[in-house]
């Protein structure tokens, strides 16, 4: 009965469990501007400003920066980063909407004709866990 007990009052912990994702970036070009990194738990919306889960800004450093991303509970996410070199907090692009600043995504990169999608870029979190990413 103790161990009945003891599981039901452990269950909440485990359902709420947060975990840390860490991000570590490679090929960042310059210490320009900010590292702008878009966290998405559902595909409805993905790659859209007002869909975004979690949101972080770090101050760029070039070569390689490791970005830890708290408080995730367990769920599937997709990251997608930018290096906002000039620093007015939007990708800029191309008038054919090519991104003129560098761009990485979790698990995909950019495609000849477009970003991939969330399902592309998709991760299950349910511990702690790292990724790389190469500009």
């Amino acid at each position: 009965m103790k161990k009945l007990a003891v599981c039901f009052l452990l269950l909440p912990v485990l359902i709420f469990a947060q975990n840390r994702l860490s991000v570590v970036l490679e090929g960042i070009k310059s210490s320009e501007g900010n590292i702008q990194v878009a966290v998405y738990n559902q595909s409805e919306g993905f790659l859209k400003s007002d869909h975004v889960y979690k949101y972080e800004s770090i101050k760029a450093r070039k070569g390689i920066m490791h970005i830890d991303i708290d408080d995730l509970p367990v769920g599937v996410y997709a990251l997608a980063i930018f290096h906002d070199e000039n620093g007015n907090n939007h990708l800029d692009t191309s008038w054919l909407g090519i991104p003129r600043e560098s761009i990485g995504f979790s698990r995909a990169r950019m495609k000849t004709f477009g970003p991939p999608s969330f399902r592309e870029c998709a991760m299950k979190i349910d511990g702690n866990s790292q990724i790389r990413i190469v500009f």
